[in-house]
């Protein structure tokens, strides 16, 4: 598979190329933990948690989608999915390769919507979520793609971990 995770459009320049261009960075340093693993190795638990390199691609690709509709419809509802636990497991009818395709799609739809913004003050009202604070909080689009990649290198990290646990392999080894 062909993935454009790392590709930004060279029509953006500023801020914008530069938060998209973090968050690709971020999202090759996760790539790297899953290179060369089957789906047996993908979907198994190596560590405590309930996580594996599966499962975190899989939670990822729905983050990427979930907060790239926050962003786009601006209604302050809650996206078809957000709350579903499934989207940490990776099921026995998953293929890491089906996986990894998902998540370069939601990449491509977050540099879509992120390159037709006017800019990245405006704010959107986030969905009540059971650990929302009682008032509705607004996020600006900056804030939201600070989240993604703080969110992608948390868990690129989770999956470093994983991947050492499971082969002895990590992301500084393979680079």
């Amino acid at each position: 598979m062909t993935s454009n995770l790392r590709t930004t459009s060279s029509a953006l320049a500023g801020e914008r190329a530069e938060l998209l261009s973090a968050l690709a960075d971020q999202r090759e340093l996760l790539l790297i933990t899953v290179r060369g693993i089957n789906d047996a190795q993908a979907i198994q638990r190596t560590v405590v948690s309930e996580l594996t390199l599966g499962g975190i691609i899989k939670h990822l690709s729905r983050g990427e989608r979930v907060w790239t509709q926050i962003l786009v419809e601006g209604d302050g509802e809650m996206p078809e999915g957000m709350l579903d636990l499934g989207q940490y497991r990776m099921t026995e009818d998953d293929t890491l390769a089906g996986l990894l395709e998902e998540y370069d799609e939601a990449a491509r739809g977050t540099e879509k919507a992120v390159s037709e913004l006017r800019d990245l003050e405006g704010t959107v009202p986030l969905p009540l979520t059971p650990w929302s604070p009682p008032e509705r909080e607004y996020w600006s689009a900056r804030r939201i793609l600070l989240h993604l990649i703080r969110e992608t290198a948390q868990h690129a990290g989770h999956a470093d971990i994983i991947r050492e646990t499971l082969d002895g392999a990590s992301t500084t080894a393979q680079r």
